[in-house]
């Protein structure tokens, strides 16, 4: 079964920025900023463990292919 690594770098980064800027237009509308700051910890928490691990990945496939 071949792994689709587009969809992975996609997912990570949406996780990691697409969330933050989706709740900075929240932020901007609602003017309260406590989204942006909620958004922001969870977007780290979430979005670099989830690049570490789609890079990690493709790492492993680079080195099988060879």
């Amino acid at each position: 079964m071949k792994e689709n690594m587009l969809f992975a770098w996609i997912a990570s980064w949406l996780a990691l920025v697409g969330q933050l800027i989706f709740f900075m237009g929240v932020a901007l509308v609602t003017g309260d900023w406590r989204y942006m700051m909620w958004s922001f910890m969870i977007s780290i928490i979430v979005g670099i463990p989830s690049i570490m691990g789609t890079y990690k990945r493709n790492q492993q496939l680079k080195a099988y292919k060879k």
